[in-house]
């Protein structure tokens, strides 16, 4: 697929009285950051509770605590939902509650969020009060039963609400309809730190802790989770965010953090000394969501609970292996759906629909959600991918592009068709839905009108923002290492990344796809560049008959048996 290079444009301000050198104070202010101030990512700077709903959430919890009610805290399946609830009980055990449990839906028996059916299955637990984690903002029905036999509810979640709000409790959601905390951006582990530190405040002012001889937690102890799951959920990085994740960052890197994960990062081959974020998406976020893809996602919650090392390394082993079963399926997969695709009649007259689904009744369930992702990628268009779900039903997993909130289109062919999406929701870049597996074909069509309806046919053009060339003098391990510290990077604070057109002195596929490359700047060749493109085409590559290329690429560290070098990470790569 071509891609188009485009530079940012230079930021109409210019950072002063940083101490950095003046490239990343161009970067940051491109990114931004209008400030020294905001590159301060201390507690200090931390946004004041403020939450629609978190004062009723704290004095309830704070009744059910004193009273020595029975908790159950009830989560989402994926990395945000593990580090919720892992957040969510050990605050509250080391808040003095002596009966807290955990409650995970299975996505193939029950789906996602507090549904009647699995209130049922709460309620043989007896808990007094249940609260949602990462989920329950779209459970009306769920609270409803829950109520109906004699459950409190409180509900924590960040994803965006419907129409119709359930009848909790208390709801704490900076999406909420009225609530007017400055970031939006919170993941579900965000919501519960915030929930758990109001809670804290509310039992220190009753002399809680006190009464029962129990001292005050540390909330920043838990900043490892709660930087775990904002990277995993790919939530945007706001300042709010980006301080969260570099405080968990921090105390891993210092070994102060759970068990499960450090064990995570060994079993991963990452060194806690050198994490960024990309390691909390790329490797930890993928091993703790492949339990709930293929299996059980309390073993993952279960990992980060673990107290002692031994026992959260066995199940970290447990988790690496559900994870490399769920690549093998996702290849199959992915195989599958490209020969779906090439069988397609793709041409001036049969063009590849702007909204793309697909659907095969073998495929796993747990999987279409990276299968959609990867799809996405390859055609720079939304895609959705089904799976069989039980009764004539089917399951999809949609993942977008920039500019379109696939919520809201999934919520426009809803309100066009009625009954043809029997339920749906997420946010901006993903969501769920389910429908009957006859409606399928008119769904294809009312979904590809509506994305059509609201993108432009340049929006499916491929465009790479660069921050420009580098200098000969740049190139320097240096700048790579001051770079590597200088994020957290992430969603909506983007890793920077740089073009230019470069000399091809050597070219080898290494690992059966990857492209080791050695470039030069001048003819000369006398400064000699490493770099690396990941999955490139086969078909294109090695390409004996380049002599330059034109590449995008972000500057790396390379560590190797003790030593570190330069090496260029490639995004993007075309012969010249």
């Amino acid at each position: 697929m071509q891609k188009t290079i485009k530079r940012r444009p230079l930021p109409a301000h210019r950072l002063v009285d940083t101490g950095l050198p003046a490239l990343l104070e161009r970067l940051y202010a491109a990114r931004g950051i209008d400030s020294p101030e905001q590159l301060e990512l201390t507690l200090k700077r931390l946004l004041k509770p403020g939450m629609k709903g978190l004062d009723e959430a704290a004095e309830l919890l704070a009744d059910a605590v004193v009273a020595q009610a029975r908790i159950l805290i009830v989560g989402d399946f994926d990395a945000d939902g593990a580090t919720s609830s892992s957040l969510a009980v050990l605050a509250l055990k080391a808040m003095g509650a002596q009966h807290v449990d955990f409650l995970v839906p299975n996505r193939f028996e029950y789906g996602y969020g507090l549904t009647p059916e699995i209130v049922l299955v709460a309620a043989e637990r007896e808990p007094d009060v249940i609260v949602t984690v990462d989920n329950g903002i779209s459970s009306v029905e769920g609270v409803r039963a829950a109520q109906a036999l004699g459950m409190a509810v409180v509900v924590t979640d960040h994803h965006l609400a419907g129409s119709v709000l359930p009848k909790a409790e208390a709801i704490v959601n900076p999406n909420q309809p009225g609530c007017d905390f400055p970031s939006k951006n919170l993941a579900g582990v965000g919501v519960i730190f915030y929930v758990m530190n109001a809670l804290k405040k509310v039992l220190s002012t009753m002399g809680w802790f006190t009464e029962v001889g129990v001292e005050e937690p540390n909330m920043a102890q838990y900043l490892d989770l709660v930087a775990l799951g904002t990277v995993a959920d790919v939530v945007p990085l706001d300042s709010n965010n980006r301080i969260l994740v570099e405080q968990g960052i921090r105390r891993i890197r210092a070994g102060v953090a759970r068990p499960g994960i450090l064990a995570l990062l060994e079993v991963s081959g990452r060194q806690r000394e050198r994490l960024v974020a990309s390691d909390l998406g790329f490797a930890l976020g993928p091993r703790l969501n492949a339990a709930g893809r293929l299996d059980d996602m309390s073993i993952g919650i279960r990992c980060l609970l673990a107290d002692d090392y031994p026992q959260a390394r066995e199940l970290a082993a447990e988790l690496d292996g559900f994870n490399r079963d769920r690549r093998a399926i996702e290849s199959g997969m992915q195989r599958e759906a490209m020969d779906m695709l090439d069988k397609l009649s793709v041409d001036e007259a049969n063009p590849l629909p702007w909204g793309l689904c697909l659907y095969d009744a073998s495929w796993h369930q747990g999987v279409i959600g990276i299968l959609a992702s990867r799809i996405k990628d390859r055609f720079h268009r939304p895609v959705i991918v089904f799976a069989d779900a039980a009764e004539g039903e089917i399951k999809g997993s949609a993942r977008s592009i920039p500019g379109l909130h696939i919520r809201d289109v999934l919520d426009a062919v809803a309100t066009a068709h009625p009954g043809l999406l029997q339920k749906f929701g997420g946010h901006a870049m993903a969501a769920g839905m389910s429908l009957q597996a006859q409606d399928y074909a008119a769904f294809c069509e009312a979904f590809d009108q509506e994305v059509k309806r609201q993108l432009r046919e340049e929006d499916l053009q491929v465009v790479l923002l660069s921050d420009g060339e580098l200098r000969a003098e740049e190139f320097q391990l240096e700048l790579a290492r001051q770079l590597r510290e200088a994020g957290p990077w992430g969603q909506h604070f983007p890793e920077p990344l740089f073009d230019g057109e470069f000399y091809l002195v050597q070219q080898r596929i290494v690992g059966d796809k990857h492209l080791k490359l050695v470039l030069a700047q001048d003819p000369s060749r006398r400064q000699l560049i490493d770099a690396i493109a990941f999955n490139v085409d086969l078909a294109v590559w090695p390409c004996q008959t380049a002599e330059k290329v034109r590449a995008a690429f972000k500057l790396d560290v390379n560590e190797f048996r003790g030593h570190e070098s330069l090496q260029l990470m490639i995004d993007y790569l075309e012969p010249l």
